[in-house]
C-alpha cells in the first residue's frame, strides 16, 4: 500500500506498491505495500532474469537514496547461488533464505543493499493485522515509508502462488518475504514486507525468499506487541518499535 507524506508511506510499497505510486494514500514515488482493501488486476508472472539475462536496474528520478545510504546498483551479471540474509533486529533474528532461482535480480538487489550495510540501524515502520494483510514492512532507512536506493529493479512477478479464492489475489504464505512496489511496472526498491500469517494481495510483489522458524518466531514476538494505529486500527506502526540492527549475509 501507500502513505501520504504525513503517514510515511507505511505500506506505500506494499499494495504493495514502493515509491512511485499511490496505493490507500501514500505518495507517487514511495514504495508500499498493499492496503486491506486495495483493488488490484491480476497481473501476468513476469519473466525473470532466471535464464542469465543481465538484470536491469534503473537510476529512481527525483528519489535519491537517504543522505549516507547511496550504495550503487547491484551488479546486472552475476554468478546467483543460493544464499541467506540474517536481519539481526532488536527483537531477535530473521533469518531469509533468497528465492534466487525465481527472483535472481530481486535477492541480487537484496543481497547488494545487505552487503552494503544500507538496512542497518534501519526500522521496520509498519505493521499490519488485517485477517487479509498481516506482514511487517521495513526496508526503508528514513523509517517514513518512503525512502528507497536510489534505483528500481525490474518485475519478477509470483506464478506460483495459489488463488485466495477472493478476486484477483493470490496467497502469500506466512513465512514469505516479499518486496513492495508504487503499483507501476518495474518499481520496486529497497522496501520489503514480511508475512506472518497467510495475506491475500494481487500477484504483483516478487516473493524474495523464505523465513526460517527462529524467524518466524521473532515475527510474532514483534506482531504480539502492538500497533500504534495510524492506517487504521490495523495498520500502523509497531507500538515496540522494530530495528534492523545489522543484515549479514551468508552463502
Amino acid at each position: 500500500m501507500k502513505r501520504t507524506a504525513t503517514t510515511g508511506l507505511l505500506l506505500a510499497c506494499l499494495t504493495l506498491t514502493a515509491c512511485g505510486s499511490t496505493v490507500s494514500g501514500s505518495p507517487v514515488g514511495a514504495e508500499s505495500a498493499p492496503t486491506t482493501s486495495e483493488k488490484s488486476s491480476a497481473a501476468a508472472p513476469t519473466t525473470s532474469a532466471a535464464d542469465g539475462t543481465p538484470c536491469r536496474y534503473k537510476t529512481s528520478t527525483g528519489q535519491p537514496a537517504p543522505e549516507g545510504k547511496d550504495v550503487g546498483k547491484p551488479a546486472e551479471r552475476a554468478k546467483d547461488k543460493p544464499a541467506t540474509v540474517t536481519l539481526t533486529t532488536n527483537l531477535g533474528p530473521v533469518t531469509i533464505e533468497l528465492a534466487t532461482d525465481t527472483a535472481p535480480c530481486t535477492a541480487r538487489s537484496f543481497v547488494h543493499l545487505a552487503s552494503e550495510k544500507y538496512f542497518d540501524d534501519s526500522p521496520c515502520h509498519r505493521l499490519t493485522a488485517a485477517d487479509s494483510l498481516s506482514v511487517l514492512q521495513c526496508g526503508d532507512p528514513t523509517g517514513q515509508g518512503t525512502g528507497g536506493p536510489g534505483y528500481t529493479v525490474q518485475d519478477e512477478n509470483p506464478g506460483n502462488l495459489k488463488p485466495s479464492g477472493a478476486g484477483e489475489t493470490v496467497v502469500y504464505p506466512r513465512g514469505t518475504v516479499a518486496m513492495a512496489n508504487t503499483g507501476r511496472p518495474n518499481s520496486g526498491g529497497s522496501q520489503f514486507f514480511l508475512v506472518y500469517r497467510d495475506s491475500m494481495l494481487p500477484p504483483t510483489y516478487a516473493v524474495l525468499g523464505t523465513i526460517d522458524e527462529a524467524g518466524l518466531a521473532t515475527l510474532d514476538k514483534i506482531a504480539a506487541g502492538g500497533i500504534t494505529p495510524q492506517m487504521g486500527e490495523q495498520d500502523g506502526a509497531p507500538t515496540v518499535p522494530v530495528k534492523i540492527q545489522k543484515a549479514t549475509v551468508a552463502d
